[in-house]
């Protein structure tokens, strides 16, 4: 076994790309990383705006700017420097998506003001605020009977408008221009540093062959580029001089169909220019191909974006952090083809049972770049193995050799730091390998807690060996609890249930059920500290409780929370939920709580919705609902961004799977479980990869731990708890009186 001979992309391809920069003819005369993060930001207010995508708002929107803003901002513009003003949100929109069609801006602005209007350079959100108040003081000076915001209401009906047609049209063309840089990672300094050196080779190969090509079509990372020169332009007409014509001829605009020859055409020229693929991650072709239908989104990584995360309070939780990995591969056309040869990918760690196999004799060997993988990986998976195995057949029997014939690794520090956060390599004589990711960004969090022993009124555990420590003083109190564990096997939380008061004496005196209204479950925040071998003491500080209380009005049950929210539940004539209400004490925040998997959650059928709940958020200011968390109440599992809060969802979670066990009458939920339940951790941990659907053809895609947990939480947690290592050198085999007994516990949690 040999590691890579040699990199190829860092020699050749990577060096041709750095060097691009020194080139007179591909010059870029602003800030275009910092623009395009402003950018993205403008395009994500817009995406949130959804009053303005009504055709009274935005008929107004063109009125305001044609008849308003350009003639104001014309008359301040003195020389080719634009003042430093900006427009109010909607004027801004329009005049972002006239300049996208630099031609027909140029000429309208000669047209009218015999000079071309450009754009300040305002990079950041402190200096966007003071020109927008800059404006308003020029504009209500001008225009004293005209109001600075856009005042239309969205539900009035739409009066024939005399829009500068040109302009409409462009408006309407980017109306959901939001959604291909919607993306969190696309705000990172260094996939908006690669996307520059990537948009630059990009005019480089149009400027070296545009007499050879009809159009080329720009990836999403080259298109960001593209789109954020075009809206200075001043500064963009400048930069291509005598390209400006032939660019909006020689390139695929936004939303414009393709023929699938000048999606070939690019590939090829970009592999013959700089050797290496033109797709990356974070860099794809999203391309409507003429006469072929849209390809279906099939995407099953969910990129959410969250501006805060409400759970760095709880120490004991650690964010998760995911990056987007592609991997193709180029077959050396003169190499000799072994119908036995295959390639397997894994990563470092976290999964240690990941094995993605792909056959040689699948890969064409034209030698053009194909897309071996498309996977999205936690960060701490630290990176991932490449490998060359060949079968070996005995008697009829197929073999695979233990140990890889090649192997080279592409680990997540290394390309982070590549040019274009991508790299590549040999792997023996026939096989190129080119790697790329996207920068790691926050994803949502994935809690499930798992039974343990009972515990006491202070927290420890029922055990003599706590008993001793004690000076053999009984334990009192009984409390089913349950250990929270994070994605990695962490203990973050626990969650404990008050079940019986007094002691237990042998012979005497048990521990009896409590009153219903003394039935709290608590929450307390970090992880077990241990007395001897698995038995232990629970943290101590209690960050959440809920209590049951009497159901109100026609809700059947009802829970109050610590923090002042009020959950209410009503079942239907099965026994199921058929409703849930949430009657929260934060003003301004509306939340909804849906059975099922909703929105990004949903699921293809009914069957595959039992036993999940959804939280959804809006606001009085933005009506727009956002599914901030997943709860499967069913098998203890949940899923929520970093602006949920973490003991909310959890103590919500709780609350539903005791209202049904006791509505039920059965432990649907495994609450009678007091024993501790091992996990397995870094064999297949759950949620560390997710196969994206472009790689459903690699041989053992097909398991539930690539998929999102949520499609087959069943699977998923019930092999969890097969494939149980002890973490501690003390298994409970059987229960103990000592905890009170199963009549207990039933006569508890069945009511």
């Amino acid at each position: 076994m040999s590691l890579g001979r040699s990199e190829f992309a860092d020699g050749v391809a990577a060096r041709s790309l750095s060097e691009i920069s020194e080139l007179d003819a591909i010059r870029i005369g602003t800030d275009i990383v910092s623009a395009a993060r402003r950018l993205i930001v403008l395009l994500r207010s817009i995406g949130d705006c959804q009053w303005l995508h009504h055709p009274p708002v935005i008929s107004e929107a063109i009125r305001r700017y044609e008849e308003l803003w350009m003639p104001l901002i014309s008359d301040l513009t003195v020389g080719s420097k634009p003042p430093i003003i900006l427009p109010p949100l909607d004027v801004e929109w329009v005049w972002f998506c006239h300049s996208l069609n630099p031609v027909s801006y140029r000429d309208y602005c000669q047209k009218r003001f015999s000079k071309l209007i450009g754009k300040p350079a305002i990079y950041d959100e402190e200096n966007e605020d003071y020109a927008v108040s800059q404006c308003e003081k020029f504009w209500i000076r001008r225009y004293p009977d005209e109001s600075f915001e856009n005042r239309v209401d969205p539900d009035s009906p739409e009066t024939v408008s005399s829009a500068n047609e040109d302009v409409k049209t462009e408006v309407e063309k980017q109306r959901f221009l939001w959604e291909k840089f919607s993306a969190p990672y696309m705000s990172e300094t260094v996939y908006l540093i690669a996307a520059r050196l990537r948009y630059k080779g990009f005019l480089l190969i149009l400027h070296k062959f545009k007499d050879e090509i009809s159009r080329l079509v720009p990836a999403s990372d080259i298109l960001l580029m593209w789109l954020t020169h075009q809206t200075y332009p001043t500064i963009y007409t400048e930069d291509v001089g005598e390209m400006l014509e032939e660019m909006m001829r020689k390139v695929v605009r936004n939303g414009e169909a393709v023929e699938k020859s000048e999606v070939e055409t690019t590939k090829k020229l970009w592999n013959r220019y700089f050797n290496q693929p033109y797709e990356k991650a974070g860099g794809e072709l999203t391309v409507v191909i003429a006469n072929e239908s849209p390809l279906r989104n099939n995407t099953m990584f969910y990129w959410p974006v969250s501006d805060i995360d409400v759970n760095t309070a709880y120490k004991s939780i650690r964010p998760r952090f995911v990056l987007e990995l592609c991997i193709f591969i180029r077959m050396n056309p003169k190499a000799e083809q072994n119908e036995s040869s295959f390639l397997r990918l894994r990563v470092a760690r976290c999964h240690r049972k990941l094995q993605l196999d792909k056959k040689l004799t699948d890969l064409s060997r034209d030698g053009s770049w194909q897309k071996g993988w498309h996977v999205y990986c936690e960060f701490g998976t630290q990176g991932v193995v490449l490998e060359s195995r060949c079968d070996r057949r005995r008697r009829g029997i197929c073999f695979t050799r233990k140990k890889p014939e090649e192997m080279i690794a592409f680990l997540w520090n290394d390309l982070l730091r590549a040019h274009s956060l991508a790299s590549g390599r040999f792997l023996g004589k026939q096989v190129s390998v080119f790697a790329s990711v996207t920068p790691p960004v926050q994803a949502p969090y994935l809690l499930r807690f798992v039974p343990d022993r009972v515990t006491d009124d202070s927290g420890a555990m029922i055990s003599d060996s706590i008993q001793r420590t004690n000076n053999s003083r009984a334990q009192e109190g009984r409390w089913l609890t349950r250990t929270v564990l994070d994605h990695a096997g962490r203990e973050c939380f626990v969650i404990r249930i008050r079940v019986g008061k007094g002691v237990f004496r042998r012979g005497g005196e048990v521990p009896s059920p409590v009153k219903s209204e003394e039935r709290i479950t608590e929450i307390r925040v970090g992880s077990w500290s241990y007395v001897e071998g698995s038995i232990g003491k629970a943290p101590v500080k209690v960050v959440g409780t809920v209590t049951p209380k009497e159901p109100v009005e026609d809700w059947d049950a009802a829970w109050d929370f610590s923090s002042g929210d009020e959950l209410l539940i009503r079942w239907d004539s099965s026994g199921s939920i058929s409703e849930l209400g949430l009657q929260s004490t934060k003003p301004g925040s509306l939340v909804r709580l849906l059975t099922g998997r909703r929105m990004q959650y949903k699921g293809d059928s009914e069957e595959n919705n039992q036993g999940f709940v959804t939280i959804v958020r809006s606001t009085e200011e933005d009506p727009t609902e956002k599914a901030t968390a997943l709860i499967d109440w069913k098998h203890q599992a949940v899923e929520f961004l970093p602006e949920e809060d973490a003991v909310f969802v959890l103590l919500l979670s709780v609350s539903i799977i005791r209202s049904v066990t006791q509505k039920r009458r059965e432990d649907v939920g495994k609450l009678l479980v007091r024993k501790r339940i091992t996990e397995a951790t870094g064999e297949r941990d759950w949620g560390s990869v997710i196969v994206d659907a472009s790689s459903s053809n690699v041989s053992s895609s097909s398991s539930p731990y690539l998929e999102p947990w949520y499609r087959n939480s069943g699977k998923v947690m019930a092999m969890e708890e097969k494939a149980q290592v002890a973490r501690y050198p003390y298994p409970v085999m059987s229960y103990s009186n000592v905890d009170g007994g199963d009549s207990l516990y039933k006569h508890v949690i069945f009511g």
